[in-house]
């Protein structure tokens, strides 16, 4: 039996505009996402994860292709499987004059969830103290956290997050990204779609970064970023470091009060240096993040046109 969570090969979704023309929204997407952590899902604005998500769903049906949750064929088997999976993919619908407990204990006995796991969703969100309060006075990002601590009712061992940063604060995005580290940690498969790379970054042990609905990428978050042979290396005199590495045979360009250095190994580079009785005093590796990654394949994407 296969080990991955989600599973689609080929998947396809075609639509008619409202001028009758064909558009492709996702093209041949083959997805994987193993069980366990936290799984990113990324591309930019229109590029197929909104779509993908919900026909995973079963909000919308794939022109062509196959999709698996669990093993099981969706959406023909989705019955089967909905109850172990988690989603917070709109804006959900909460009685603004209720509190907090009293929105998540109502939707509980509407889903014959035990109310114990009220109180324990409250905490994974970390919304203890504030429970309480009226749903109206939540900020954007407590809202965010209320709808994930309704999904969590269910005990998924699948959430689905889509966007959930959309719109908040700087103190709103660092609430959930704790959240969804959390809950990654926990054992829940989180596959989380977003645009925000750098918050992606700190909470994603893998990513899939699609564009113009196909697949660009995909893997562990640090096999994408890879390995890289620059480094930045801080010394009293970075002209002379320059000239003495370059007569190593070293590429090295003088950056402010540091030089960047090419080197396959970072050993080569403090020899050269201590031979020339110059000392560093930091030599980092300078590997690329996954905003350039992510960049990087979604412009080579957009030069290739649209599906």
């Amino acid at each position: 039996m296969s080990d991955l969570v989600i599973e689609t090969s080929g998947l396809r979704k075609e639509f008619r505009t409202l001028r009758g023309d064909l558009r492709v929204a996702v093209q041949g997407l083959d997805l994987a996402v193993p069980g366990g952590g936290v799984h990113g899902f990324l591309g930019p604005n229109g590029s197929g994860k909104t779509t993908t998500i919900r026909m995973l769903l079963g909000l919308t049906r794939p022109t062509r292709g196959t999709m698996q949750l669990f093993g099981e064929q969706v959406p023909d088997r989705l019955p089967q499987v909905i109850g172990r999976v988690g989603a917070v993919v709109e804006s959900p619908k909460f009685s603004p004059g209720f509190s907090g407990v009293l929105n998540l204990r109502l939707l509980a006995d509407a889903i014959g969830a035990p109310r114990s796991r009220v109180d324990q969703a409250i905490a994974t969100v970390q919304l203890d103290g504030r429970e309480k309060d009226r749903y109206k006075s939540y900020s954007l990002g407590m809202k965010q956290r209320l709808a994930i601590a309704a999904t969590l009712l269910k005990d998924p061992a699948l959430l689905i997050l889509d966007e959930p940063t959309n719109g908040l604060d700087p103190a709103g995005i660092r609430e959930i990204r704790e959240t969804v580290r959390g809950l990654g940690e926990a054992g829940v498969t989180v596959l989380l779609s977003s645009h925000i790379l750098a918050e992606v970054q700190q909470v994603c042990t893998a990513a899939t970064i699609i564009g113009n609905g196909r697949l660009l990428a995909s893997g562990r978050v640090e096999d994408l970023l890879g390995s890289s042979t620059l480094h930045r290396v801080v010394v009293p005199d970075p002209a002379r470091a320059a000239e003495a590495l370059g007569r190593a045979g070293l590429t090295a360009t003088v950056d402010g009060d540091a030089v960047r250095v090419e080197a396959d190994d970072p050993a080569r580079i403090t020899q050269v240096l201590g031979d020339t009785g110059i000392w560093l005093s930091e030599l980092t590796p300078l590997r690329p993040d996954l905003e350039t990654v992510f960049l990087d394949l979604t412009r080579s994407e957009q030069l290739g046109g649209r599906p």
